[in-house]
C-alpha cells in the first residue's frame, strides 16, 4: 500500500485501504471500549453461566489491577493465586473473597497452581524474567494466557513464547493497553488517514526526575519471601528491598525496583519503551527495524555497585537510540533526571513528524496535532482512561474474552508484540555491546556478528531450562 502516511496515494484511498486492513482490530476495539462494566457480562452470552476457571501469578500491585478487571467482568471465577511472598498473597486471597466470594487456593509455586487447578485463563503478572516460563507453562497447561508487557527478558525467549501460543492454539494477550485506549485508536485513525501527511520521523521519550543514587544495604530476605525463587531462572542477588510494605517505593530489587537491575529487567527502554515502541509499529504497520544504535550510561546516577554488603541499580539512567526503518527513522530518548518541564506536552509519549504537521501521542492529556501551517488550529482529542490505574486495562481484558470466544487473535497478541518488545531488547543490546547493530528480522538474527547473536539468550540459573525456540 502506497498511503501518506509513507508518501503517494490519494487520501481517500488510503482511508478505505486502513479501513479495511484494520477491521478486525480496529472495530472490535472501538467496540469494546465503549462497553460499560455491567456490559463486560455479556462476553460469552452464548453461555449465561459459564465463568472461566481463572488464576493470578503475581499477586503485587499491577497483577492487583488486571485482576480487578477480570472479577469485573463477571465471567471469571478465580480459582487460584500465586505468589512467592506471602505478604501480596494473603491480602489478595482476602480481596477475592471479600468482591466475588471465590475461595481461590493459594500457591507459591506456579507449577502447583497449573498442575491442581487447571485454569482455563492465567493472569502473568510476576517480573519480566519470569514472563517466558511461566507463559509456555500455561499455554501448555491448556491456559489462554493474559501476560503483562515485556513479554521477555532476551528475544529468543519472545519466539519461543509465539511458537507455544502457536502450537497449542491458546489465545496470549499482553498488556500493551494503549491498542484499545480511546484516544490511541482514534490517533492511529488519524496518522493512517494521512491527516498528517508522510511520516518520516518519530521521536518516542519518557523522561522523569531523579538524581544521584546512594547504594542500599544487602539484607536478609523478609521470612514471607521465597528470595531463591522470586529470583528463579535469574542470576541470585542478593536482596536489598524494604522490609516494611508500607513504603514499596523506597527502593531496592522487590517489589517494584526490579525493572532498574539488568539480571532481571531492561530498565526504562524495556519497561515504558515497550508501549511506544509498540505504538510506533502499530501505527506504520511495521515488524522491525534494520539498523539500531544506541549510547547511554549513568553519569548522574554513579557507577552501579555491588558488593557483600550493598548495592545500586544497575539500568542507564539515560538513554538514546535510533532505529532505520525502511520508510522512517524512529529516535527513542529517556532520562531519570531533570523532568520535562522546559518543553511543552507530556513527560512520556511519541512525536510523528509529517509533512504535514507534527502528532502527538501521549497518556493522561490524549493526543494534539499541530499543523504545519500555523494558521490551522490546533487538533487534539482528550484522554479517556479509567481508575484507579489510568489505564485501559478493561478494554484490553473485554478484548481477551472475545478473542477467547471466538478463536481469533487478541489486539495485543503475542506475536505483534514480541515484534515490539525485540526493538527495545535490541537497543539494549546496542547499548551493551557499544556499536551499531544489523538486524535481519526474519531471521531474527544480528547480521555477521557472532557476540550479538549470543546475547539474544541467555544461560538460566541451576535446573531451569531456557525454552526450546
Amino acid at each position: 500500500m502506497n498511503s501518506p502516511l509513507h508518501g503517494g496515494a490519494d487520501c481517500a484511498q488510503v482511508h478505505a485501504a486502513a479501513s479495511t486492513l484494520n477491521r478486525r482490530s480496529f472495530l472490535r476495539t472501538t467496540a469494546l471500549g465503549a462497553l460499560t462494566a455491567p456490559a463486560l457480562r455479556l462476553v460469552g452470552a452464548d453461555s449465561p453461566t459459564r465463568r472461566y476457571r481463572t488464576a493470578l501469578i503475581g499477586c503485587g500491585w499491577w497483577g492487583n489491577n488486571i485482576l480487578g478487571e477480570a472479577m469485573a467482568s463477571g465471567v471469571c471465577r478465580i480459582v487460584g493465586l500465586c505468589d512467592v511472598d506471602t505478604r501480596f498473597l494473603g491480602p489478595t486471597r482476602e480481596r477475592v473473597l471479600r468482591e466475588r466470594g471465590d475461595q481461590a487456593a493459594v500457591y507459591r509455586d506456579y507449577r502447583e497452581l497449573l498442575d491442581r487447578e487447571r485454569p482455563e485463563i492465567v493472569i502473568v503478572a510476576t517480573p519480566d524474567h519470569w514472563h517466558p516460563l511461566q507463559t509456555i507453562a500455561a499455554v501448555e497447561a491448556g491456559a489462554h494466557v493474559y501476560v503483562e508487557k515485556p513479554i521477555s527478558h532476551t528475544l529468543e525467549e519472545g519466539r519461543a513464547m509465539v511458537n507455544a501460543a502457536r502450537r497449542t492454539g491458546r489465545v496470549v494477550q499482553v498488556g500493551t493497553h494503549r491498542r484499545v485506549s480511546p484516544h490511541n485508536v482514534s490517533g492511529r485513525e488519524f496518522l493512517r488517514s494521512g491527516k498528517a501527511g508522510q511520516i518520516g520521523m518519530i521521536r518516542a521519550f519518557v523522561h522523569y526526575g531523579g538524581g544521584p543514587e546512594k547504594p542500599l544495604p544487602n539484607i536478609e530476605p523478609p521470612k514471607e519471601l521465597d528470595w531463591d525463587m522470586w529470583c528463579g531462572p535469574a542470576p541470585l542477588r542478593h536482596f536489598n528491598g524494604p522490609t516494611d510494605l508500607s513504603n514499596p517505593w523506597r527502593g531496592g530489587i522487590h517489589p517494584r525496583g526490579f525493572r532498574s537491575y539488568l539480571d532481571y529487567a531492561n530498565g526504562t527502554l524495556g519497561d515504558w519503551g515497550i508501549h511506544w515502541m509498540d505504538q510506533v509499529l502499530w501505527i506504520m504497520e511495521e515488524k522491525w527495524p534494520r539498523r539500531i544504535s544506541s549510547f547511554g550510561g549513568r553519569p548522574v546516577k554513579g557507577a552501579p555497585v555491588y558488593t557483600e554488603t550493598e548495592q545500586t541499580s544497575d539500568a542507564p539512567d539515560h538513554q538514546v537510540a535510533t532505529f532505520d526503518f525502511e520508510r522512517f527513522t524512529l529516535t527513542w530518548e529517556h532520562r531519570q533526571f531533570a523532568g520535562n518541564n522546559a518543553e511543552k506536552g507530556e513527560n512520556v509519549g511519541c512525536y510523528f513528524y509529517g509533512t504535514e504537521g507534527t502528532f502527538h501521542m501521549g497518556w493522561h492529556q490524549g493526543w494534539k496535532f499541530y499543523p504545519a501551517d500555523s494558521a490551522k488550529p490546533v487538533i487534539e482529542e482528550p484522554a479517556k482512561l479509567n481508575e484507579p490505574d489510568q489505564q485501559n486495562i478493561r478494554e484490553l481484558w473485554a478484548d481477551f474474552l472475545g478473542a477467547i470466544r471466538t478463536g481469533s487473535r487478541p489486539v495485543s497478541d503475542i506475536e505483534e508484540i514480541h515484534y515490539s518488545t525485540n526493538v527495545s531488547l535490541l537497543g539494549m543490546l546496542s547499548l551493551k555491546l557499544g556499536r551499531s547493530l544489523v538486524w535481519d528480522g526474519r531471521k531474527e538474527q544480528v547480521v555477521d556478528d557472532r557476540e550479538a547473536n549470543r546475547h539474544l539468550r541467555r544461560a538460566y540459573r541451576g535446573s531451569w531450562k531456557y525454552p526450546k525456540v
